[in-house]
């Protein structure tokens, strides 16, 4: 996986597509914009006081150019049919506005730590709505799509690439603002471009558009609210590239799917992810499908900002404090292992060996599935046949200064089997592959539902059944 995005990057020049060209190939003058045919539909309205305080409210529903029968139109048609009168379609609108917040949603979740090294997610996205495979990355805010606009470099898809709307953010836009240094300026204005780099040396280059997502929220509401997304038409892989469509951006920033849905009042600002050890798992907005009084809850740090960091943690071996401190750390669903800075690295790493003597264990020195893996007297077939040999593990949290919050990892939540039958070590040396800061990665969120609770500034955590969907506050995890 790419682990946690390096965030906002001044534009830099890319050869073999001129901004013009891509400008030409989206602004062809084959279909209205969106503002001109909502405007249409708002004009037809006799009631026009009354529209135009839903002008917002409608801007978040508007999909254009083709096959649209928006909000305005409809109330427009009823009313000609003498089905409703003004006074209807406003109690009817405030209604909507009211219970805009209040349900969550909930998606399916595909994949592994080991040996698939990821997980996916299928968002449905465009008019009329396509699936798309996502990796769902909480390192990182930009959801984008690999994108036909055309493509100067692409790599291969499950689904065709991504046609874009015709609907381009423009580079005075709040949302294009988000994703740059301060200072920066358009060299196009009616465009907002992209690029966002990973710590693994992917990175992703395109312009911001404005399409239609399909929504089924878990109270039985089915919308399309249009969103901002990135139409990546300039990619580099990382080291390990893996069957995405693109990257659903999870973080924090007001880029993120999440942060504009909760804008649009559809959605409370909380995510949360459940992924099993046994492979797949389950990914959700809002903050319907958990019993808060039943989360270990810790305060999220302000440093570093851009991501979700509990602050500061020891580690704890078997229990017993070690005396590795002050790791800064951060929660990334986009990593597939869990990294530590080298010199706690080099310290764990001693820990274990000391704790491995005289067990039946020895060094694999051939399996390179990861860094550091032993081999018994004959292959094991899964953890349970070694998790006896080692300790559990925890990472010990003190931020806000009251009390302490402990992350719990059990041997299933730092090594995996290999093919060969060996057991690996899913920490690594987070120096080495470039990290500054400690990332509990995928490896070591198995079997626990993680929630990051952007409206409380909370992250938390709880053991759950990661095999079966919850529907409600209620169900037991």
């Amino acid at each position: 996986m790419h682990t946690i995005c390096l965030m906002k990057f001044q534009r830099t020049e890319r050869a073999g597509l001129t901004l013009g060209q891509l400008q030409e190939s989206y602004l062809n003058q084959q279909g209205l914009k969106c503002q001109k045919r909502k405007d249409q539909h708002l004009a037809a309205n006799a009631f026009s006081a009354e529209v135009e305080a839903l002008r917002g409210w409608l801007d978040n529903y508007c999909v254009c150019p083709h096959s649209l029968q928006s909000s305005a139109s409809y109330f427009e048609q009823q009313r000609q049919n003498k089905r409703m009168s003004m006074l209807p379609v406003l109690a009817q609108v405030t209604l909507l506005m009211l219970n805009r917040v209040g349900s969550s949603i909930l998606f399916p979740l595909h994949g592994n730590v080991y040996p698939m090294g990821f997980y996916s997610v299928t968002l449905n996205i465009g008019q009329p709505s396509k699936p798309y495979f996502l990796d769902p990355d909480t390192g990182s805010d930009l959801t984008w799509l690999q994108c036909d606009a055309p493509c100067v470099q692409c790599t291969e898809t499950p689904h065709p690439l991504y046609r874009p709307s015709k609907n381009l953010v423009p580079c005075k836009d709040p949302l294009c603002k988000s994703l740059h240094l301060h200072g920066h300026k358009c060299e196009t204005p009616e465009q907002c471009e992209y690029e966002v780099q990973y710590a693994d040396g992917g990175s992703s280059f395109g312009v911001l558009v404005k399409d239609a997502f399909s929504f089924n929220f878990i109270n039985g509401e089915q919308l399309k609210p249009r969103l901002a997304l990135g139409c990546g038409y300039d990619q580099s892989p990382g080291p390990f590239p893996h069957p995405f469509d693109g990257v659903l951006g999870l973080g924090k920033g007001k880029s993120s799917i999440v942060s504009q849905l909760s804008k649009q009042g559809l959605v409370q600002n909380v995510i949360g992810h459940c992924l099993s050890l046994q492979g797949g798992g389950y990914l959700f907005f809002g903050d319907d499908l958990y019993d808060s009084s039943r989360v270990l809850w810790t305060s999220m740090s302000r440093d570093p900002p851009e991501h979700y960091s509990p602050g500061f943690a020891e580690l704890i071996f078997g229990g017993k404090t070690t005396g590795i401190k002050n790791l800064l750390t951060v929660f990334d669903s986009g990593s597939s292992y869990t990294y530590l800075n080298s010199p706690a690295y080099q310290a764990l790493i001693s820990l274990v060996k000391k704790e491995l003597t005289g067990k039946p264990l020895r060094e694999a020195l051939d399996d390179k599935t990861l860094p550091l893996c032993w081999k018994g007297q004959r292959p094991f077939k899964s953890l349970q046949d070694v998790r006896k040999y080692f300790k559990p593990l925890a990472l010990r949290f003190t931020n806000g200064g009251k009390g302490k919050s402990q992350f719990e990892l059990p041997p299933e939540a730092y090594l995996i089997i290999s093919r060969n039958g060996n057991v690996c070590l899913g920490i690594l040396d987070g120096t080495e592959a470039g990290q500054d800061v400690n990332i509990i990665g995928d490896i070591s969120m198995q079997d626990k539902v993680v929630i990051y609770n952007n409206e409380k500034q909370l992250i938390g955590w709880m053991p759950a059944n990661c095999n079966r969907l919850p529907k409600s506050k209620t169900t037991s995890f």
